[in-house]
């Protein structure tokens, strides 16, 4: 009897445990099918290689805002990621004091920011004194979205290296900063990989930064000191317009967006799984 009652309760918790599974994918699955269902089939050559048409002209495509997403994302990962690195290994190998702890609260602090914060942030310091929206606030923007990610994960990834593999190194006679970078830095470049690949993909998405800072034109631009279309300020732009044509165009948009984030983190995740086979293969 007893051991029922036992299996009784294993295979109800095996029974909520993909109930919860469950729940989390079905809101993600109807989002792609939905998005798309309305954007597949405005899906065509001529969204990745045109410019919008004017207002009530059929036709045109995303060339701009994609091209402008990319090239904000990249303005915003040269900014970033060198410097989240560094914070991560600063506070991965010399994490003590002070100083660590004030620079871990103000990186939590930076993750709980709200991105829409961060945009009146970037206006009112790079925006209203130059006196123009351009490509670089909005790449500053994205920056500091990017940045405590990077920083958070280089510093838990590292944290996992055990700290025999330090010590060896420092026995041979190498100096700590070797030790660090040819050796703990190096032999975990695919996990932080990962770590920065996610991030660019959370900042990829977002819309209300760029609202403030690049604002968006209807022209492919490469100046870093003028408007720049970006795609999540592109679809909604096209969502809220009363044109049934851009409305859409604006699920096509959404549907290469979540292209765009899911490949990131598909590729991310990848990733770690080869890494994860790789050492198992070696042990």
């Amino acid at each position: 009897m007893y051991l029922k009652y036992r299996k009784l309760k294993n295979l109800i918790f095996h029974f909520s445990l993909y109930l919860c599974a469950a729940l989390v994918l079905i809101p993600l699955v109807l989002i792609i099918f939905f998005v798309f269902k309305m954007g597949a089939t405005s899906i065509n050559l001529d969204f990745f290689t045109s410019l919008p048409k004017p207002v009530g002209e059929d036709g045109g495509g995303m060339k701009h805002a994609i091209l402008g997403t990319l090239y904000m994302v990249s303005i915003a990962s040269v900014i970033s990621i060198p410097l989240g690195l560094l914070c991560g290994v600063y506070l991965s190998e010399f994490g003590k004091g002070k100083v660590a702890t004030l620079l871990r609260l103000t990186i939590d602090m930076l993750t709980g920011v709200p991105s829409i914060v961060i945009g009146i942030f970037a206006y009112i310091t790079i925006v209203v004194p130059l006196k123009s929206f351009s490509a670089m606030a909005g790449g500053v923007a994205l920056s500091i979205i990017i940045l405590p990610i990077v920083c958070r994960s280089t510093e838990e990834i590292l944290k996992l290296v055990p700290g025999h593999i330090r010590e060896a190194g420092l026995a041979l006679g190498l100096p700590r900063w070797r030790v660090i970078f040819n050796i703990v830095v190096k032999g975990n470049l695919s996990s932080l990989t990962t770590g920065v690949m996610l991030a660019i993909s959370r900042a990829a998405g977002e819309t209300a930064p760029l609202l403030f800072t690049a604002f968006g034109n209807m022209y492919l631009s490469y100046e870093i000191d003028e408007p720049m279309a970006s795609l999540p300020v592109q679809i909604y732009n096209y969502a809220i317009s009363p044109f049934d044509d851009w409305q859409r165009q604006a699920w096509a948009g959404s549907l290469v967006l979540i292209v765009l984030v899911l490949g990131i983190n598909i590729f991310a995740r990848t990733l770690i799984s080869l890494k994860h086979i790789k050492f198992r293969y070696r042990g």
